[in-house]
């Protein structure tokens, strides 16, 4: 009995933990993922903490190499938004890279380093290309298909 009661407990810890990484699911703000997914898929919020999007949000201009501005008050909107159901545990991963977190990281450890230079995949931050449900945040490992 004590030894089930043991086992129980543990496995609990391990599910409590795992939920924990993985970003809560909230419904995507509409203006987010209209101008966001324009370019790549609209990431959930949870995949950085607060600061990591306000600085990410306050400079668009220079976003990856790219000027993805908006106009101030789609912008405020947005980044509002972002920073209200970011991870507060999350932490801020180098140049704000949702793909440098420890947790993605830690996740994509299994996948071949070549798979991020595939045609199909080309490069980490490709979410939706093994991801099937990437487009409405679901990226539960049920529905990962690496292209060839």
């Amino acid at each position: 009995m004590k030894r089930t009661a043991l086992l129980l407990s543990a496995g609990l810890m391990v599910a409590v933990a795992h939920a924990e990484d993985d970003p809560p699911r909230v419904p995507m703000l509409r203006a987010y993922e209209q101008e966001c997914s324009a370019c790549h898929v609209a990431y959930p919020p949870g995949f950085l903490p607060p600061a990591s999007w306000s600085r990410l949000m306050h400079d668009l201009p220079h976003h990856f190499g790219t000027d993805a501005s908006l106009d101030p008050a789609t912008a405020k909107t947005i980044s509002s938004w972002l920073e209200g159901h970011a991870s507060a545990h999350a932490a801020k991963p180098p140049q704000e890279r949702i793909t440098r977190s420890a947790w993605f990281q830690r996740e994509h450890r299994e996948v071949p380093s070549d798979a991020w230079q595939r045609p199909a995949v080309r490069g980490a931050s490709n979410c939706a290309a093994c991801h099937a449900g990437a487009s409405q945040g679901d990226y539960g490992e049920h529905q990962v298909r690496i292209p060839q």
